[in-house]
């Protein structure tokens, strides 16, 4: 493939060539080349992400439904099934988020979207017999985590494209499409299974206890042939960074920085609750709510969670990432404990309604952090940088940008690494909570706490006058 320069305000590169010089924080090449290769790569980037979310929660419409066709796991075996996806697609994610720099944007983007072709099809073979053991799920479940890993290579990657007064805009809209795929998965689910969508080339049905013929593995099949348009699309319309390649010893300086691991701990609040209830709401239905259908609500709390999360970097680039954070974890907060009071009177009229309007509103709040948090990380290693430069020359403010974005780029894909951790301790804890106590309430108590934590870690950090990196 090609390997070009970018003269200041030359004409857009060819796509799916390597790009050589890139500096967005020059306005005159932003407004003239810039810009323009900057959203086509986004434009790629968005809904490669959205399928990789996709395949990488599927299993949290299937494990409600294994059970009626003839699968014999019980209730922790089935949160198990949900919560595995995301303990690999987290630690996928810390080897993920420095591959880009490494291996180019555009390279990887069109393989790790192809690897998740590999748990498509097999899941779908694997539904269709009651008789396959449970370790063959367990193998399946984990491989779903290739989609997991995707967000930190596609966020690093963007990162680099934009200059530092859009970045929380960009980056919101590449997560917050991305994070769709969630919410699209629960709602096509509903849609597919019923439907023989693919005729005899995919399998017969399955018979459930209820006498229903379904086909479970249109959940997994339907999202082949967009994968593969995925793939194709981006290797010739995306592009590689030259300017952002950097080795794994160049970007481990961020294991020392302190800022690294706070942000962390915040990443865990917003995105590893907001994939983390994604992951567990159905079963969570399913076990507190046997009446109601999963499927016809799941989807609206992600649905709503991945649309507002734009709004969250947008209105962190008006009045700033770490007060919007900061109101977030509190309204966080308030969102779980009203979870609580509706399912301490789960009988009574209407707490299903109430239980679902406070995870819709928790779901949105999640959104927003994921949004603001991932605006701070960018401003926080600029500024510190700045502080530490020495001269003032034109050469080192633009090597101090170069660092920067380095750096920035490898810390908001490890967060983010970290961060979708929750996808498996939030369902499985939600598990051993009702295993062991007979009900959720430990669970949603512990994510209280650790709530308060992010909102003083956030005061003190970022948010209050004198703090200590402001953003």
């Amino acid at each position: 493939m090609a390997s070009i320069s970018i003269p200041r305000g030359d004409a857009e590169p060819k796509r799916g060539a390597t790009i050589h010089e890139w500096n967005p924080e020059d306005k005159h090449f932003w407004e003239t080349t810039g810009s323009r290769v900057a959203w086509r790569n986004l434009y790629c980037s968005m809904p490669a992400l959205l399928l990789a979310f996709a395949v990488w929660m599927v299993w949290s419409t299937v494990v409600v439904k294994l059970k009626s066709v003839g699968f014999n796991f019980n209730d922790e075996q089935l949160f198990w099934l949900a919560a595995l996806p995301g303990l690999s697609g987290a630690t996928l994610r810390i080897f993920y988020s420095f591959l880009v720099p490494i291996l180019g944007g555009r390279n990887f983007t069109v393989a790790s979207t192809a690897s998740l072709l590999i748990p498509a099809v097999g899941m779908g073979l694997a539904v269709q017999n009651p008789a396959m053991p449970y370790w063959v799920f367990v193998v399946l479940a984990l491989l779903t985590g290739f989609g997991g890993g995707n967000f930190a290579s596609s966020m690093s990657n963007i990162s680099f494209f934009f200059p530092k007064a859009q970045k929380g805009t960009a980056l919101g809209l590449n997560a917050g499409l991305g994070n769709l795929g969630v919410s699209v998965v629960q709602l096509t689910a509903g849609f597919v299974i019923p439907v023989a969508m693919f005729g005899a080339l995919a399998g017969g049905p399955q018979r459930t206890d209820k006498g229903a013929l379904i086909y479970l593995q249109n959940i997994a099949f339907i999202w082949i042939p967009l994968i593969v348009a995925s793939c194709v699309a981006s290797w010739f319309l995306m592009n590689n960074l030259a300017t952002a390649k950097a080795s794994f010893r160049d970007q481990s300086v961020i294991f020392s920085r302190k800022h690294n691991w706070i942000m962390c701990w915040l990443y865990v609040g917003t995105f590893g609750s907001f994939i983390g209830y994604s992951a567990g709401l159905t079963m969570l239905i399913k076990t507190q709510f046997p009446a109601v259908d999963p499927l016809k609500y799941a989807f609206m709390g992600p649905l709503v969670g991945a649309l507002i999360r734009p709004v969250g970097g947008w209105l962190s680039d008006k009045v700033g990432g770490a007060r919007v954070t900061f109101w977030n974890f509190i309204v966080m907060t308030v969102a779980v404990i009203g979870v609580v009071y509706f399912l301490r009177n789960k009988e009574a009229a209407g707490a299903f309604r109430g239980f679902l309007a406070m995870f819709v509103l928790l779901f949105a709040t999640t959104g927003i952090g994921n949004g603001s948090t991932f605006r701070m990380v960018p401003i926080i290693f600029l500024n510190c940088h700045e502080k530490w430069r020495r001269d003032d020359t034109p050469d080192a403010r633009a090597e101090s940008v170069r660092n920067s974005s380095k750096e920035a780029a490898a810390v908001l894909g490890f967060s983010s690494a970290i961060g979708a951790y929750g996808a498996a301790i939030i369902p499985l804890t939600f598990g051993w909570s009702i295993k062991y106590t007979g009900a959720p309430f430990v669970a949603l108590y512990g994510f209280v706490a650790f709530y308060v934590t992010c909102i003083a870690i956030t005061w003190w950090f970022y948010s209050r006058r004198g703090a200590e990196a402001p953003c």
